[in-house]
């Protein structure tokens, strides 16, 4: 399994489950939208009255498992960044391409983008015997 089998798994996934900390240092989770680059980054929106905005400006520790229909599943710990200006712009343009209906949430208040960067990936096919794990830190 190469790092270009898994974008392309990723890539074909529209929904993954983020956990982030709490600022009392409890984990939650909640169910996000992604789109996802060749550098396995993931991009996804949020408001800034949600948990998870409020989890990764104070702790930008995050992690997800994207792939929840089967047992074929990629879990991933990385940092998560608020982006602005010209990253903004360049990552929206990935998003977008995955949720055409991303530009109508524009009008959200407080709508924002975050990218998480991966710091450590595991891809785990269990669909498979024997089962086929892949873990590599990045």
């Amino acid at each position: 399994m190469t790092k270009e089998q898994i974008f392309d798994f990723m890539s074909n996934e529209t929904l993954a489950v983020l956990g982030s900390i709490s600022p009392e240092g409890l984990p939650q989770a909640a169910l996000v939208g992604i789109a996802v680059t060749p550098d396995l980054e993931i991009i996804f929106d949020t408001v800034k009255s949600s948990r998870k905005y409020r989890n990764l400006t104070a702790n930008r520790a995050a992690s997800f498992v994207v792939g929840t229909t089967r047992e074929i599943t990629v879990q991933f710990e990385g940092v998560a960044t608020e982006l602005s200006g010209e990253d903004l712009a360049r990552y929206q343009k990935i998003y977008f391409a995955k949720w055409p209906d991303g530009p109508s949430r524009l009008s959200w208040p407080g709508i924002c983008y975050f990218v998480v960067r991966p710091r450590w990936v595991r891809y785990n096919n269990f669909d498979r015997r024997p089962p086929e794990i892949v873990e590599f830190e990045c």
